[in-house]
Formats: C-alpha cells, structure tokens, sequence
C-alpha cells in the first residue's frame, strides 16, 4: 500500500505548477484531495476555475478530489478549505501550503501596501489554513504540513525584499510548529523548489517558460521532496531544496563564540570579533534536540 491511500490532502495554490503536481502525484498514489486556487495571477489580482480543471483531470484519472476557491489570506477563506476536506473527505491528514503572489520591487520603490500583500498571502495564508487543520491532526495524533520557502528568503534575492521575509519567515513557523506537533505525531518541514511557472517566469529578467518548461525545469520534478515529508517516515524539522531531480538540505549552523562575561564591552567584542565571527568548527542546531526554553 502507498504512504498516502486514503489520506486526505489539502493543496493550496494546486491549479498550476508546482501545486497541480504536488496534487497530482499525491492523487495517484490513493490520495483525496482538496484542490484550493483563488484562480488569480501571480500578483493576486482575478479569480478563475483552474482548481476544477485539475479536479476533472484526478477524476478522469481515477482518483478522488474536490475543488476549493478561496484566499488563503482570509482567515474565514483559510478555515473553508480544511471545512470542505472533513465534509467531503472526513478528516485532514496533510496540508501542503502552497500558494503565492509576486509583488517584486526594489526595497526602495516598494510601497508598504506591496509588502504587506505578500506577506499575507505567503505567511498569514500558510498559518491561517495550518492553525485550521492543527486540531484535527492533534486530536488523531497524525499529521503532515508542508511549508514552501524560497532560496530568496534563505539566501536572498535583489528586488524580493517582501516575498524573501515572508519565505524565512516560514523556516522559523516550521521550527515552533516542529517541536509543538512532535509529541502527537505532526511532522512540519520547509521546501525550497525550484522550477519553471507562472511565478518564476514572472520574474523581471527571466526567460523561463512556464507553458514550455525545460526538463530541468519542470515543477513535476520537485514533488518527489513534497511526498517524502508527508510520509510515514517523515522528518521534522528540515528544509529540503529541490529542482530537476536534485535534492538537498539547508541547515542552520552555530559556533562556539567567545564568552566575555558581565565585563562586556564594545572595545573587548571588537578586540575578539573575528573568533566570535568564526564559524570553521561551526556545528548544526537541530530544533528538535534543543531543550525548550522558556
């Protein structure tokens, strides 16, 4: 029997790219699922019917799904999707949050109202349909959440000053929710994809093709790494890159630094800064290991 016969899954953002293949891949592995998109552009503007064309093509597959239209970044919208998984469905099982807009800027010409759209929709949408399913999951001592970050938010990128705080911000969500899903089974962990869509052939200067991905490229290859945290044998805790077939893992390190006591001064810091900065012998934090402070 696959990982995911008779789960239950809710994908947002699942219309197109990557979401549509996350959705797709879980469908055929036995999987219902709740199809939610807006149906928007990739700057939020607009509403369209492309959750029900993926739900045509999972039932002309064979698979069970149903479609779901809401804004994630309406918290009534948000709790509607998890509302339509447990009336057509039962329950929740998996929530794989998804979906995102684009408001690209430099820093300098973006208007607060830019900023705070992104955010909206990236991180308030994820906690929103996250903190709808987190009793369910609880209460069945079982469940899976998917977070998608970025490498524009791991690591920066010039112009995406809103979607890059908002995709870090998901590494820290997934750190708390980590350690408070452990003891009833949730497993929560951070994908950083990479692949050709609407999203990134927005981007100013790129010459991607979403319709026409090349095959490094096609958002069907990063799926895989979405399936692996939902699994039984899922890990907690962890963010994984994937494009084109290759996957890997981002971690945060910490050194021993240097101690200067309650005589800490200015002067002293900058007299030993470059042991403090040093991170040669650096070790990596695990969340889940750390002991819970206060």
């Amino acid at each position: 029997m696959s990982d995911f016969d008779g789960k239950v899954v809710i994908v947002t953002g699942a219309g197109g790219g990557l979401g549509r293949c996350h959705a797709l891949q879980f469908a055929e592995r036995g999987a219902k699922v709740v199809i939610n998109d807006l149906g928007g552009s990739v700057h939020g503007a607009g509403a369209s019917d492309m959750a029900d064309l993926v739900v045509e093509e999972i039932k002309a597959a064979g698979g069970a799904a149903v479609a779901n239209k809401a804004s994630v970044s309406d918290p009534a919208g948000a709790a509607s999707i998890v509302e339509d998984a447990v009336n057509t469905f039962g329950t929740v099982d998996i929530v794989v949050n998804n979906a995102g807009i684009l408001r690209d800027k430099s820093f300098k010409n973006m208007t607060q109202d830019e900023f705070d759209l992104v955010l909206d929709v990236h991180l308030r949408g994820s906690t929103y349909v996250t903190k709808a399913a987190w009793p369910i999951m609880y209460e069945k001592n079982w469940g899976r959440v998917v977070l998608t970050s970025s490498t524009s938010g791991i690591f920066g990128n010039f112009g995406q000053a809103n979607y890059g705080a908002a995709k870090m911000a998901m590494l820290g969500l997934m750190n708390v929710l980590a350690i408070e899903g452990a003891s009833h089974n949730i497993r929560v962990n951070c994908l950083a994809p990479g692949a050709a869509t609407r999203m990134t052939a927005s981007v100013p200067g790129s010459t991607l093709d979403a319709d026409n991905p090349p095959p490094e490229m096609d958002p069907w290859l990063v799926s895989p790494a979405v399936l692996y945290m939902c699994s039984e044998n899922a890990p907690s805790a962890v963010t994984i890159h994937a494009a084109g077939g290759r996957f890997s893992r981002s971690q945060t390190f910490t050194n021993q630094g240097v101690s200067l006591g309650t005589e800490a001064t200015f002067e002293k810091l900058a007299d030993v800064a470059d042991q403090a900065m040093d991170m040669s012998s650096a070790n990596p934090l695990d969340p889940l290991n750390r002991k819970r402070r206060g």
